[in-house]
């Protein structure tokens, strides 16, 4: 791949990316740095890219590995345990997006790859370095956790409160 097909490529899924980096770091110029970022070590390392049908995958691997430095480097990402059954509640009266931040990262970044990236079960199973089944498991656990909140808000409507 040259450099024109690296761009013409980049500017394919710009918005993917851009979205990607703000759902992770929740802040717009935090999110335009870190595309920018991996465009730039993207573009670098365009010799390293064995396949041209695994670009998009490879580039949103880059953006997570920078997302995640930028996150190291601000102090931003709250370490969470694996959220106890019984725990649940707290994600009752919580919008999505603030319920997809305070999922476990490992839910939280198959969630954010497989809805907001568009990204397939195999990409993002790629993408993470994960087996797809892994990915699988982690999409239905986040989802159960997420559902609840819609579950609970129907309840209320239907009882006429």
């Amino acid at each position: 791949m040259d450099f024109h097909e690296f761009a013409v490529n980049v500017e394919k899924i710009k918005s993917k990316l851009y979205k990607t980096a703000l759902l992770y770091l929740s802040n717009e110029s935090l999110a335009l740095d870190a595309v920018d970022e991996a465009v730039y070590k993207g573009l670098k390392s365009i010799k390293k890219l064995k396949n041209d049908e695994y670009f998009n995958t490879w580039m949103m691997r880059i953006l997570i590995n920078e997302c995640k430095q930028e996150l190291r480097r601000r102090k931003k990402e709250e370490i969470m345990e694996v959220i106890p059954e019984e725990s649940v509640e707290i994600y009752d009266s919580l919008p999505l997006k603030d319920a997809i931040k305070r999922l476990p990262c490992g839910l939280r970044e198959v969630i954010i790859l497989r809805y907001f990236a568009d990204l397939t079960l195999t990409d993002t199973a790629k993408c993470l370095n994960i087996p797809q089944g892994t990915a699988a498991t982690r999409q239905r656990k986040a989802l159960e956790l997420l559902k609840l909140d819609f579950l609970i808000k129907d309840d209320i409507y239907e009882q006429g409160v």
